[in-house]
């Protein structure tokens, strides 16, 4: 279930929502690097993380659920930001090179349905990145953050789920494994950067990254071998036939 655009505003407005922004902004970075002349779609409440692709793609638009609400995106210039049904966006097909899907997957209640819309949308070679909570982490079991609300993943989940919607999984990466708390606001860039070096299982979110498939997989049936019936005569008892 979504969590209203208020709660998730107030939330990013906050130190710990700030912290969040400047960690998981910096994964999201890492992943797309570069966006130059490409079209960019943010997907449930990504707009924290949509202004460092502004300037440099060629356009940058934000959808925001029905269920969650939207919010007024930037907050100077042309607004950027619609409101929409995440299962029917408003876009033409294969429009968009690059999805980024934030507060989305964990909130739907049609993560599938969600994840062929976003298919439809993409161009040819288009990669969605989806930021989901790790199962394993801390974030996920406090609802004191938007990452605690909805359904949080393990690997394995994400996989199974970005290939029944024709994505292939391409890269992975993991962010905020500080606890979200404003204890730890001082000490999070160096829990990040051991969690990272180390491969440590307990980080917040997965970020995963995924390419369209083009062409949907035909299972290969193997064949059968079926028994050739050759003639037979049949035995003939006082001219007329047996049976």
């Amino acid at each position: 279930m979504y969590l209203d655009v208020v709660d998730l505003r107030n939330f990013y407005a906050q130190p710990v929502g700030i912290m969040t922004r400047r960690l998981l902004g910096r994964a999201i970075r890492a992943r797309f690097d570069n966006v130059t002349n490409l079209a960019v779609l943010g997907l449930g409440y990504a707009t924290p993380y949509l202004g460092v692709f502004r300037e440099e793609a060629e356009r940058c638009i934000a959808v925001m659920p029905a269920a969650q609400g939207v919010v007024r995106w930037p907050s100077s210039g042309p607004t950027l930001a619609t409101l929409a049904d995440e299962t029917m966006l408003p876009l033409p097909t294969a429009s968009i090179d690059r999805v980024v899907a934030v507060h989305a997957l964990e909130m739907t209640d049609n993560a599938a349905e969600m994840l062929r819309e976003v298919w439809r949308v993409l161009a040819p070679g288009g990669r969605l990145l989806a930021v989901v909570p790790n199962r394993r982490g801390v974030w996920a079991r406090l609802d004191t953050t938007p990452f605690g609300n909805g359904r949080p993943f393990s690997r394995g989940q994400v996989v199974n789920l970005l290939r029944e919607a024709l994505f292939t999984p391409v890269g992975w990466g993991e962010a905020l494994y500080a606890p979200p708390s404003a204890w730890f606001l001082r000490t999070a860039v160096a829990f990040e950067r051991v969690g990272a070096r180390l491969s440590l299982p307990f980080s917040g979110v997965l970020v995963v990254e995924a390419t369209k498939q083009l062409y949907r997989p035909v299972a290969v049936r193997r064949s059968r071998l079926v028994p050739v019936l050759e003639p037979a005569l049949e035995p003939v008892l006082g001219g007329v036939p047996a049976g």
